[in-house]
């Protein structure tokens, strides 16, 4: 640690604390929902119209005139899309709320002549327009794809709609039209075409201004989001990365998880005076940062004041995952942000590793047997390879990687043999085969990031499905032997997420809600790996060193989860290409002078 960090004055720690829930904003985004909701239910069930909810559900925007139906519909479903921008203080989302409510009002008075649907969008209009400053909040990062999600989510919405608008008129219908002409129906309405269903009297213009209505809807938010002003996702720059590296040429010991700031696909903030950043992805409207800041740590107040004002320009959810005991002090000490204990990160003194003794008896036969059955370790410097042997081994990861998603983001790099990351370290296994596959006699692969100048952190673990089990524990153990040589003291193992509530859980006169909490936990095990991964690092005897999550309310714990899920690949919502049409990546991602250079050198 370069120093102590500085004490910042209450006043500068209330200007970076984040975006605290403003009741405004919440209160207008759940008025809008529930009226959104009442005009659906206004133009979808023929009963709601004679109750009770409809004497207030008529004079909401939207409940008017000859089209009731459709123009409630519409309404309806249009505050509901807005709702949440509302709440997260979106400033287009407020532009669009304060076009509508007018409209409505004035439809209101033009068709029924109701006073009281003019007070009501007044009403709601009134808020929006007093409180205004604070619907401040930009865009999130977009592509021309949210227009393909939007038609697809929308159409699949509006067809279960419509199928419940075509189905609630039983006493209105003519016959008894199956759920195949009902559903051919609703792709008619929603085509502004008249469909195979019939009903009797007027129900049939109602039901079909209601299905156009939800067509019409669908059409023109998909051809917004394809023509509005593309506002990319932010990735890492050339020059950010190039500053980034500085940084971790002198201050990169401090945290293990420093090199993973370099994935490209993660977005940065600098602290005024440089010598500090946070790297960060913003994934469901979550700002997530992974690990400590990078850099100097007194320098470290400056880079989160930026992440907490970009968090607020934003209305995003600003959250740490896996940073240090250190880091979870200043980040709650700079900005009012609470932490939970995450878990445990294993890391293992090269000078304290033995295979000799009782405790490491399990390895060490595990060890020995896959030796003797003829396979053999390497462990090298990227630098030190091959390109042709380079390239075989990105393959073979890729396509030992079991899922088709890269899963990873605190602790992944997300690349293998960028030659930006000649430090980087590689052990394999290799053993001869009668038959070699296209893979020659390539086994198994764990790969190593820098951790400051004499340590390495794991990255990722790919093996051979046909190899004999115990391929990462031989090469864990070629690693610990071969550090010396390379000049590394410490290697940092996988992550176990709540290895102290297993640990304790398990112990004699652990309490109820203690093993109640680890049984739950070992359940989980059967999908996310969290038990075996805490009983595999165990095995190489590593001191312990907690990580934290930093949050900013107890109820945006669900969110962030779900947020990391998803950055860490558990959890995939965009539809993937089949794995026969994806490019493979057998170059660098983002050539730069440095990596050109380089690969010059190796090709003369």
């Amino acid at each position: 640690m370069s120093g102590e960090v500085p004490n910042r004055s209450s006043r500068a720690r209330r200007i970076i604390r984040g975006p605290r829930p403003e009741v405004v904003p919440a209160l207008v985004g759940r008025a809008a929902a529930i009226v959104g909701v009442l005009d659906i239910a206004a133009g979808v069930f023929p009963r709601f119209r004679h109750s009770r909810m409809h004497a207030l559900a008529e004079v909401l925007p939207g409940s008017f005139g000859p089209f009731a139906a459709a123009l409630s519909l519409s309404a309806g479903v249009l505050l509901l899309l807005l709702a949440h921008g509302l709440k997260r203080r979106k400033r287009r989302a407020w532009r669009a709320a304060v076009a509508l409510l007018p409209a409505g009002a004035a439809a209101q008075f033009a068709y029924r002549h109701s006073i009281v649907g003019v007070l009501i969008a007044v009403a709601l209009l009134v808020p929006l327009l007093r409180h205004r400053d604070e619907f401040a909040a930009l865009p999130d990062p977009r592509s021309r794809w949210r227009a393909l999600a939007n038609f697809v989510l929308m159409s699949a919405g509006s067809l279960m709609l419509g199928l419940v608008i075509v189905s609630v008129h039983p006493d209105r219908t003519i016959g008894d039209p199956s759920l195949a002409d009902r559903l051919t129906h609703v792709i008619y309405g929603l085509s502004g075409f008249e469909g195979p269903v019939d009903y009797q009297g007027n129900t049939s213009w109602t039901v079909a201004f209601s299905l156009g209505a939800l067509g019409w809807i669908t059409a023109v938010t998909t051809i917004y989001l394809a023509f509005r002003p593309e506002h990319p996702a932010a990735r890492l720059t050339a020059e950010d990365e190039e500053k980034l590296r500085g940084l971790l040429a002198k201050h990169g010991s401090r945290d293990s998880l420093g090199h993973f700031a370099l994935r490209r696909d993660k977005a940065v903030v600098f602290s005024p005076s440089g010598k500090a950043a946070v790297t960060y992805r913003v994934v469901s409207g979550v700002m997530l940062a992974s690990g400590d800041p990078i850099g100097d740590v007194e320098a470290w107040p400056g880079a989160i004041e930026r992440f907490m004002d970009e968090a607020t320009a934003h209305s995003w959810t600003p959250a740490v995952m896996g940073c240090s005991e250190t880091g979870g002090e200043v980040w709650t000490r700079e900005t009012g942000l609470d932490a939970l204990e995450l878990g445990d990160e294993a890391v293992v003194e090269v000078a304290d590793f033995s295979l000799a003794g009782r405790a490491m008896r399990n390895v060490r036969q595990m060890v020995k047997r896959i030796e003797r059955a003829g396979y053999e370790t390497r462990v090298r410097r990227i630098r030190d390879l091959g390109e042709a042997e380079l390239e075989r081994i990105r393959r073979a990861a890729e396509d030992w990687r079991g899922t088709d998603t890269e899963r990873g983001f605190s602790m992944a790099l997300g690349r293998i043999g960028d030659a930006l990351d000649a430090d980087c370290l590689i052990a394999t296994a290799h053993k001869a085969d009668d038959a070699p596959g296209e893979y020659g006699d390539l086994k198994a692969i764990l790969h190593f990031v820098p951790w400051g100048k004499d340590g390495v952190s794991l990255d990722l673990m790919r093996r051979d499905r046909s190899a004999d089990p115990g391929m990462n524990e031989l090469l864990i153990v070629a690693a610990l032997q071969a550090a010396p040589r390379l000049g590394i003291t410490r290697i940092s193992l996988n992550f176990a997420m709540f290895r102290s509530a297993l640990a304790r859980g398990e112990k004699i006169g652990a309490g109820p809600v203690l093993r109640a909490w680890r049984g739950l936990l070992v359940f989980l095990s059967r999908w996310f790996q969290i038990e075996s991964l805490y009983k595999f690092n165990a095995k190489f005897q590593p001191r312990w060193e907690p990580r934290f999550v930093v949050y900013r309310a107890s109820a945006d714990l669900p969110r962030i989860g779900f947020a990391a899920m998803q950055a860490e690949g558990f959890v995939d919502l965009a539809l993937p290409l089949p794995r026969f049409l994806r490019r493979r990546r057998t170059a660098v991602e983002r050539p730069c002078a440095h990596a050109v250079a380089e690969r010059d050198v190796r090709a003369a």
